[in-house]
């Protein structure tokens, strides 16, 4: 029970303290940067939801609604289902998933 809550806790500050990329060098207008935060913010919320992934070797950028995954899986298929779980997600147009599986 405190394990769960420490790491819902630390996911949330994860979220909260991620680095503010400058939207003046990626080209992207203050609203997407916005929809894109929701996108990745909603990513990774479902990726830690999933039982069959480790969310803490994923990692989510979105850049105008296209997903990139990266990061390390344990199998082709945690790959597969972690593509599958970020193509699901609302706002979405491609998802390139750069997962290694090791």
């Amino acid at each position: 029970m405190k394990a769960s809550f420490l790491f819902r806790a630390l996911f949330v500050i994860g979220l909260l303290a991620s680095p503010v990329a400058l939207t003046a060098c990626s080209g992207e207008t203050a609203g997407e940067y916005v929809d894109d935060s929701v996108i990745s913010n909603t990513v990774r919320a479902k990726l830690v939801d999933d039982p069959d992934l480790n969310v803490f070797q994923i990692d989510v950028t979105t850049l105008q609604g296209e997903v990139q995954l990266s990061g390390f899986v344990d199998s082709q298929a945690a790959k597969t289902r972690a593509g599958s779980v970020a193509a699901g997600v609302d706002g979405v147009r491609r998802v390139h998933n750069n997962l290694v599986v090791r």
